[in-house]
């Protein structure tokens, strides 16, 4: 609250001020009952409606909190309270654009302002543009003309501090208390044993401990077994964290050539870049930004569902896959460099439609974002702006050996591999699939030790109880690149 450009506004131009959250059914409804986000959400809500109260010194000045549809439960509060206007912040998705839509109609017919600000991003839609006067398409350009247009006021804090009354307490009538997780249809998640803890105080725990390692965010950043990443996406995400804070605290060392904070604060701009991307190319949100890629066949029917399905579930073959899919379907949380891999794997290896994945993401992960997301996976896929080309494809063996190279990540989230001592060797012929080094598993039995080849992760017996590939990688990349070049770029 206390970096809020819709509420430092409100204070600003209001005598009075009330504040409200709707847990939107249009959103909810479609979620499964155990979701991560919702519990995170609820938690955050909470902790809101207590510091809302806090600032007003007076305890019936929380939040009005509503669960139901959106647009109804606005028009009607706004009425019930006789404001002259709803402020909030842009949503750029399109269903937002549309449900934003309906509000201000129907507040413009009831006599009510509705104003929308910036807040999710630093610069957004048309702020950054080329010289031509077009959105940009090509993220290291779109880049530097950020860092070129970035001043301080831009990343300057949007105050909250109220004068005395100002945040007014609830009318009688319209006090309620907040609808608990289980009366909106989900159960309660216990987030604190997956460490996650929702709220701006959690939040600002997670900012000073990463402020202490930003520094060395380049070094560290790519290997999913160490604390290298900040943590703060889902913060990010809901709210719970400032844009402009996080920029505040990397702008300045980045400036002086800190190569972590270089490369942290160029991870917020891609955040910018890909929103800007959605407000200019929302057909992007469901087809590919490059139309020719919409030509491509992706494997469909009974193989197609059955590779997916051992995707989703982490039963590949391939480990580092595997422990990724274990990781997001366990905590609702996946490391960057794996987002890559496991993308990288369904679309250019099993063949699959990018389309599934960023599905089964937008379901899992609890720092979803469409425009990020979205981005990230049809960079994967080759069908994005800037994305990477088609014919490069991440090999989960070489990325294992360079990213996880004691297999730390890999036996967290597959137990079945505890057992086994990693180590690496140049024994190609070991390989069905000849990358440059052979992962192989080392055990010892009765004083004895034996190594066992992991790649392609066939069936290794009692120490890895893993099951067998669903392809071999070197027909499989032949199959998937093929469907690429026949179909974005035919002959002749």
């Amino acid at each position: 609250m206390d970096d809020h450009t819709a509420l430092h506004t409100a204070i600003k131009h209001s005598d009075k001020v009330f504040g409200c959250f709707v847990f939107d059914r249009d959103i909810l409804d479609g979620l499964p009952a155990h979701d991560r986000r919702v519990s995170f959400i609820h938690g955050a809500v909470k902790e809101l409606d207590q510091t809302w109260r806090a600032m007003a010194n007076e305890p019936n000045a929380g939040l009005l909190v509503r669960h139901g549809h959106a647009v109804p439960e606005i028009i009607k509060l706004a009425k019930q309270l006789g404001v002259q206007a709803v402020l909030t912040h842009h949503d750029d998705e399109p269903a937002s654009l549309t449900r934003d839509a309906k509000v201000l109609g129907e507040l413009a017919n009831a006599g009510i302002a509705f104003h929308t600000f910036k807040d999710h991003v630093v610069f957004e839609r048309s702020e950054v543009l080329t010289q031509s006067g077009t959105a940009y398409g090509v993220f290291t350009p779109y880049k530097n003309a950020w860092l070129k247009k970035i001043s301080p006021a831009d990343m300057a804090e949007r105050s909250t501090h109220a004068k005395p009354g100002q945040l007014a307490p609830t009318p009688v009538g319209l006090r309620q208390a907040m609808p608990e997780l289980t009366s909106m249809g989900f159960h309660p998640v216990d987030l604190a044993a997956l460490h996650i803890h929702p709220g701006s105080e959690a939040a600002q725990t997670l900012v000073k401990d990463f402020a202490k390692r930003m520094t060395n965010y380049e070094d560290t950043r790519n290997f999913p077994a160490v604390k290298g990443p900040s943590y703060l996406s889902v913060h990010l995400r809901f709210g719970t964290v400032s844009i402009r804070q996080l920029v505040r605290l990397a702008y300045p060392p980045a400036m002086k050539g800190n190569a972590g904070a270089q490369t942290w604060l160029s991870e917020l701009i891609w955040r910018d870049f890909y929103h800007q991307i959605m407000h200019h190319h929302p057909h992007a949100m469901t087809h590919a930004f490059k139309p020719e890629y919409d030509a491509i066949e992706w494997e469909k029917g009974k193989t197609g569902k059955a590779w997916f399905t051992a995707w989703c579930e982490g039963q590949t073959g391939y480990p580092l896959v595997d422990a990724a899919m274990a990781q997001i379907n366990q905590t609702g949380y996946m490391h960057n460099r794996l987002r890559m891999v496991v993308a990288s794997f369904l679309v250019k290896d099993l063949g699959i439609d990018w389309r599934w994945g960023e599905q089964y993401f937008a379901l899992h992960l609890n720092d979803f974002d469409l425009a990020a997301n979205n981005g990230g996976w049809q960079w994967a896929s080759s069908s994005g702006c800037d994305a990477q080309p088609y014919f490069r494809i991440f090999n989960p063996i070489n990325q294992s050996e360079k990213f996880d190279p004691q297999g730390k990540f890999i036996k967290r989230y597959l137990p079945q591999l505890a057992c086994c001592a990693i180590r690496w060797s140049a024994r190609k012929k070991t390989l069905r699939w000849p990358p440059s080094q052979s992962l192989l598993c080392e055990r010892r039995t009765q004083g004895k030790s034996s190594s066992l080849a992991l790649v392609p992760m066939v069936c290794l017996g009692q120490c890895l109880h893993q099951a067998h590939p669903v392809l071999r990688r070197k027909s499989s990349r032949k199959s998937g690149t093929s469907k690429f070049c026949s179909q974005c770029f035919p002959s002749g």
